[in-house]
């Protein structure tokens, strides 16, 4: 595997590397923020004999702390519940759960902590960092696209960011597959990945000074 660019990102999904019309990041856009899980998403497909299987965590957590004088000192802690697997069919939920896949049990969580960030075009980042899942620990580079800042009437302030990749599972040890009669296997080793984040930007700690 080629340590800087593991994965290919090869969905039609409006994202990654010179991502056209991607919005350059406003100073205003600069601090900590958290990930807004019910207006996020983590999605994946993998191929079944000739079709496509689409699933998703529902359970995933992180922050972003963004500089917009300088990108590189940007960075990304990411993590995903494995237990919160869902592929709308609970016994094949169940499967991935085991040590045929995941093995959630043993390996709970699925883990990103950048280490680089690099701009690579207008509103587009090269994230470079560590991905842990079942165990094993990979430098990747993930091609990133910054998707707005906005200031919303609630009172809060919010940024997007979205990626597209794909990954050779067995990478990761997933291995699990069966052959089939006429040549070939039932899954694919490739997945392909979709992430979709909101953010909220944290608010400055209130002074605990008081007036003398």
């Amino acid at each position: 595997m080629n340590k800087t660019a593991p994965f290919s990102a090869t969905l039609a999904l409006a994202v990654g590397l010179g991502l056209p019309g991607a919005a350059s990041v406003p100073p205003a856009a600069t601090g900590r923020y958290s990930i807004d899980r019910a207006h996020s998403e983590v999605g994946f497909q993998v191929r079944h004999f000739v079709s496509k299987v689409r699933g998703g965590f529902a359970d995933f957590s992180g922050t972003i702390d963004i500089d917009a004088a300088r990108p590189e000192a940007s960075s990304v802690e990411f993590t995903v519940k494995v237990a919160s697997i869902d592929t709308n069919e609970p016994k094949r939920d169940t499967h991935l759960k085991s040590p045929d896949f995941f093995d959630a049990e043993k390996y709970p969580e699925i883990r990103f902590v950048s280490r680089k960030v690099v701009p690579a075009g207008t509103g587009t980042y090269a994230v470079t960092g560590d991905l842990t899942m079942r165990g094993v620990t990979k430098e990747v580079t993930l091609p990133v696209a910054f998707t707005g800042f906005v200031k919303t009437p609630f009172g809060d302030e919010r940024a997007g960011f979205e990626t597209s990749l794909t990954l050779n599972r067995k990478e990761f040890g997933i291995n699990w597959n069966k052959a089939l009669d006429q040549g070939g296997f039932m899954l694919s080793d490739d997945v392909a990945i979709s992430i979709n984040l909101e953010t909220i930007k944290a608010k400055p700690a209130a002074s605990t000074s008081a007036a003398k």
